[in-house]
This record gives C-alpha cells, sequence and structure tokens, in this order.
C-alpha cells in the first residue's frame, strides 16, 4: 500500500467509524477502486486495526463519561467482587456487552469464513442493499425509547448479540448495535452512544487478536513501511472520526435512519449492477 492508499481508506474509515453504513465494508469497496490486491494477511489486519484508530476517538469526546467511576457507597455486606463491580459498573456493562462478539468473532475468524467474507465485495453491496431497505423503515418498527430507560446486564448483553451480525461486512456494526439499543427502549442517543463505548472494548480485542496473528503467521510483514502505514492510517482515522462522530449524534437524533438507508441502497445496488454485467471495481488494473 501506499502513502496516498492508506491516507484515503484512513479517511473513508474516519468518515464512516460511527456511520450505520458499514465501514468495513466502505474500506473493501475503497481497496477495490484502489486496485488494492485483497486477500493479503496485511491489507486484512489494516482493515480492522485502523479502525482501532478511529474508535479511540470516543475515548477522546466522551472522557469524562468513558473514566467513570461509582464512588457511592455499595450495599452493606458486600462481598469484594460485589464492591468492585458496583464501583466499575460501566466497565462491567461494557464487558457483558463484547463477550458475544468474542465467542462468534472468534468462532468466525478461526473458521476462515472472516477473511472469506473480508475478500468478497459482493457481499458489502448485497448487505449494503439488505440493510438499507431496513433503514428505512427501523424508526417505525421502534420506538423513539425513553430518556428514564438506563443500560443494565441483560440490556448489554442482548445489544452485544446485535453487534454480532456485523460480522459480515456491509452490516455495519453501527447500526447493528445503535438498533439492538433501540429494541431495549433506548433512545437513539443513548443507544448511539453505548454503541460508542462498546466499539472500544471490541475493537480494542479485534486489534490485538490480528497483531498476534500476524506476528504468528509470518513476522515478515512488519517492515518499517507497513507499520508507518499503519501508524499513518490509525492517526488519520482518529481525526476524521473525531470530526464526524459529534455531527453524526446530531443528525441521527433529529432525522433517524432514512437517509442512510437510501445512501446504502444506492451505493450498494451500483456495486452490485457493476459486478453482474463483469465490470471490475478497480480505477486502475
Amino acid at each position: 500500500m501506499t502513502w496516498l492508499e492508506t491516507v484515503i481508506i484512513a479517511i473513508v474509515e474516519g468518515l464512516t467509524e460511527f456511520l450505520p453504513v458499514s465501514s468495513t465494508g466502505h474500506m473493501i469497496i475503497t481497496q477495490n477502486l484502489l486496485g488494492i490486491p485483497q486477500g493479503d494477511p496485511f491489507v486484512h489486519a489494516f482493515t480492522f486495526i485502523i479502525q482501532f484508530g478511529a474508535i479511540l476517538s470516543v475515548v477522546c469526546l466522551y472522557w469524562k463519561r468513558f473514566f467513570q467511576f461509582d464512588n457511592t457507597p455499595a450495599p452493606q455486606g458486600s462481598t469484594l467482587l460485589q464492591r468492585l463491580k458496583h464501583k466499575y459498573y460501566f466497565y462491567w456493562l461494557l464487558i457483558v456487552g463484547v463477550l458475544p462478539a468474542v465467542v462468534i468473532g472468534l468462532l468466525a475468524k478461526k473458521s476462515g469464513l472472516l477473511d472469506w467474507l473480508l475478500d468478497s465485495v459482493l457481499v458489502v453491496a448485497i448487505m449494503l442493499v439488505v440493510g438499507g431497505i431496513f433503514m428505512l423503515f427501523c424508526d417505525r418498527l421502534f420506538n423513539k425509547g425513553s430518556e428514564d430507560t438506563k443500560v443494565n446486564e441483560k440490556r448489554a448483553f442482548n445489544i452485544g448479540l446485535y453487534q454480532c451480525i456485523s460480522v459480515i461486512p456491509g452490516v455495519s456494526r453501527s447500526m447493528a448495535t445503535i438498533v439492538g439499543g433501540m429494541t431495549q427502549g433506548l433512545t437513539r442517543k443513548r443507544a448511539a452512544e453505548f454503541s460508542f463505548f462498546l466499539a472500544v472494548s471490541t475493537m480494542a480485542g479485534a486489534t490485538l487478536l490480528d497483531l498476534l496473528d500476524l506476528l504468528k503467521e509470518d513476522a515478515a510483514w512488519a517492515t518499517p513501511h507497513n507499520i508507518t502505514m499503519l501508524l499513518l492510517g490509525c492517526v488519520v482515522a482518529f481525526v476524521v472520526a473525531l470530526l464526524a462522530m459529534k455531527w453524526f449524534v446530531a443528525f441521527l437524533t433529529k432525522y433517524g435512519f432514512k437517509a442512510f438507508g437510501i445512501y446504502r441502497i444506492i451505493v450498494g445496488g451500483i456495486i452490485i449492477v457493476l459486478l453482474l454485467t463483469g465490470h471490475s471495481l478497480a480505477m486502475v488494473d
């Protein structure tokens, strides 16, 4: 990958990470447009690792809420474990929420299904259209939620189950978890914010796993050039995501999913037509 390709892909990641349009899907499409060979272990890892760079913008923007502790006294007679859970309840919810993705993600990766999905731009296009059609109606399917509804263990776990659907590129982790939150009675804004927080633990685990797998398979990828590309991609994705996140929350709260649904259908439809008529997405062969 060249410097320019890295910056372009990182910008796409930063812009789409928190939008319900699938950042992974858009990176796969962008890689195909740029003619970057698919199937390369480093390209797969790059796709996930720079997402962690974008996700870190959550910690920066919401740092007061992310580093929160419950300093109120624990119930009398609580055990040490119960006292720890009381104090760090926010982080406990993130652990509960990420557990389903850990199980499903590992199974998909070990079976080779994840790598196959990452190489299929057709899968991305189909899921963009399917998800887009769903998003045209999801605001009607779920009520607006209540400001009084808070995330508890059961709701966190259920949202985590919805997140598992996003193992399929083109689904959108953001869309899956926000819709999951709405099904639990959360408002769009509260569901979006918990989706951001959950993404930090999810992508931290995925990034660590990808780095370990790369080192196990072949450390030859760790050239100064590739490491520089990873760092550059993470920094660019972080900055762009930081700028895009607040806009998305405000837009979603006011207008809902419909505009994103229309966008997904148009983009996915164009790609499906191009592929079915024998055209390559690569701008330069």
